[in-house]
């Protein structure tokens, strides 16, 4: 299991998601907490590539050994490709969330919204209130 860490180059969103901003794409996965949360990760169901995540919106499933969870879009955008390896292994999700584990990677179609999204101090704070 990884040990428990939130990158300084990523933006968290409150839902426990994240996104590597480059330009006007990005990568999302989940954190290292909701991975932990979660437990054992035994099923990713990806999107479509080419279909729409919306901000704050469902894109994904995971599926664990205690629940299926929804996962919730940080910014919106285009899916232009799906982690197939994750999906194939979902353990990678637990085992690498912010490498390997990655779920998607989307086309910005709204850059200015990663303004909104929580710079890891922040969310450090937020876990701690948790």
């Amino acid at each position: 299991m990884a040990d428990e860490s939130y990158p300084d180059e990523l933006r968290y969103h409150t839902e426990h998601d994240w996104a590597r901003i480059e330009g006007d794409e990005a990568t999302f996965g989940i954190t290292w907490y909701a991975q932990d949360s979660l437990g054992e990760v035994v099923f990713f169901e990806p999107p479509e590539v080419g279909s729409e995540a919306s901000k704050d919106g469902s894109y994904a499933e995971v599926e664990s050994v205690k629940a299926v969870s929804d996962v919730i879009a940080p910014l919106s955008g285009q899916i232009t490709a799906v982690n197939d390896a994750a999906s194939e292994r979902p353990e990678l999700i637990n085992e690498d969330p912010y490498g390997e584990g990655w779920l998607v990677k989307v086309k910005l179609s709204d850059p200015s919204e990663a303004a909104e999204l929580l710079e890891a101090d922040e969310y450090r704070k937020l876990l701690a209130r948790a």
